[in-house]
């Protein structure tokens, strides 16, 4: 059941929380993919109980007895949240994060905790404390990463909901490699933290991962509004666009990268059988600074790894996933200019989106070049038929993030093999709502 027709049957009375959160854990036990690594059933039908009081008093709770899986990088009270690292291996979150609290108001019941790479910085879901997350359809494969556990769990329907981090694309290319939906928002629109100090400045945002944009909109809506304790959080517009939108499809977002002749061939499909529905979309690629790509910002994810764990790291660096330990090195040699040049590059590429954004209201573009690839690599050696470099794969989202803008993957088709990859569709930074109602428009063109 997707997470509005629990809510129903838990608000009528025709199911309850406790039903619900018993099928989600007996679920979880019986799948083999780690994509949840921590349960603690007593204390989910503890709260999944408490729920079924509040029903049965009259409270109205949006997502009353949803049993949702929480990102092991997102502080939730009581939880061992370890970050996938042995850092925190025993860590205990000594308070919800603020979507975390606005979750559980809403009636929702956290069943696990989802799966996540080292620090939420690697592109494939495997950590030092609970080793690699399967694909749903092919457990040779990787989900992608970082929030591939929770990506997982719902591709498989062990639960209807799931709440990951998106810095650079975390919850959008995992949704896409597995065949679900994942919504990142605006930076600011879901207040972020209490929780662990972050290695990303000023782009990762809470993203609610679901099995279609409906749900997305209403975990998004329950999450969403300004808290004093965050002081980027903002409240949205909750209007609708009025004048018809202008919308846009790139099919390499103006990068010259290479993608999978199957992903490109099947993208343009979706985005034809999008016009033949009655929308007028242009093909318009943004413009980018010359040489820009995002080997540019790169240098501010290891110099943020630094910053937090490099003392660590020289006193006992096996402590680490050998490839963050990559990472922190490579920050422990930044200078200044280094970072600051890679601040710039991040300014450019917000502000480049932003006059694009004055023209168009929506932009169409791929989520991820390729499909999910064996999960003993930190990428497929190959895309488009050239050789691929590690980051290859992840060339399409991280450009959304350091715009701050929204931004959504949706499933629009698979290869020949049944795998799936994902649509991106991309607004102006607070035009979220906007951008979910045309989603979901789209989405009901695009399952026929």
């Amino acid at each position: 059941m997707r997470a509005i027709e629990i809510a129903r049957a838990v608000t009528a009375r025709h199911k309850t929380a406790a039903e619900m959160v018993e099928q989600a854990l007996a679920r979880i036990a019986a799948s083999d993919l780690n994509a949840i690594v921590t349960t603690d059933p007593e204390r989910t039908r503890a709260d999944a109980e408490a729920v079924d009081l509040r029903v049965a008093s009259g409270e109205t709770l949006p997502l009353a007895g949803v049993p949702i899986a929480v990102k092991d990088n997102i502080w939730v009270e009581g939880w061992r949240i370890t970050q996938g690292s042995r850092l925190f291996a025993d860590f205990v979150a000594p308070e919800d994060a603020i979507a975390i609290a606005r979750l559980r108001r809403a009636g929702a019941v956290i069943v696990g905790i989802g799966a996540t790479s080292e620090f939420a910085c690697k592109g494939v879901t495997t950590s030092p404390l609970y080793g690699p997350t399967h694909h749903p359809r092919d457990s040779r494969l990787t989900p992608g990463g970082s929030s591939g556990g929770p990506a997982a769990a719902v591709a498989a329907g062990l639960v209807p909901l799931a709440i990951g981090t998106d810095a650079g694309g975390s919850s959008r290319r995992p949704p896409a490699h597995v065949g679900v939906v994942g919504f990142k928002p605006s930076y600011g629109a879901i207040p972020y933290g209490p929780g662990f100090a972050e290695p990303f400045w000023r782009i990762s945002v809470i993203a609610p991962i679901t099995t279609d944009v409906a749900d997305a909109r209403l975990a998004f809506d329950v999450m969403a509004g300004a808290d004093a304790r965050d002081p980027d959080s903002f409240d949205l517009s909750s209007a609708a666009a009025g004048a018809p939108l202008r919308l846009a499809f790139s099919p390499r977002l103006g990068l010259d990268v290479a993608v999978d002749d199957e992903v490109s061939g099947v993208l343009q499909q979706a985005v034809e059988r999008l016009r033949a529905s009655g929308l007028a979309i242009v093909d318009r690629d943004p413009v980018w600074p010359s040489g820009l790509a995002e080997d540019a910002v790169m240098p501010l994810q290891h110099a943020g790894l630094a910053a937090l764990y490099g003392d660590t790291f020289r006193s006992d660096p096996a402590q680490f996933d050998p490839d963050i330990a990559k990472q922190i090195e490579r920050g422990l040699t930044l200078s200044g200019a280094n970072v600051g040049r890679a601040l710039e590059a991040s300014t450019q590429i917000a502000r480049a989106f932003a006059a694009f954004f004055t023209e168009v209201d929506i932009l169409l573009a791929p989520t991820v070049p390729c499909v999910a690839w064996p999960l003993t690599q930190l990428g497929p050696f190959e895309i488009g038929g050239k050789p691929a470099a590690p980051r290859a794969h992840a060339v399409f989202t991280p450009y959304a993030n350091h715009a701050g803008v929204p931004a959504i993957s949706i499933p629009c088709g698979n290869n020949a093999q049944g795998l799936p990859f994902g649509l991106q569709l991309i607004a102006a930074r607070g035009h979220d709502r906007v951008l979910l109602d045309f989603t979901a428009r789209a989405e009901r063109v695009l399952q026929g």
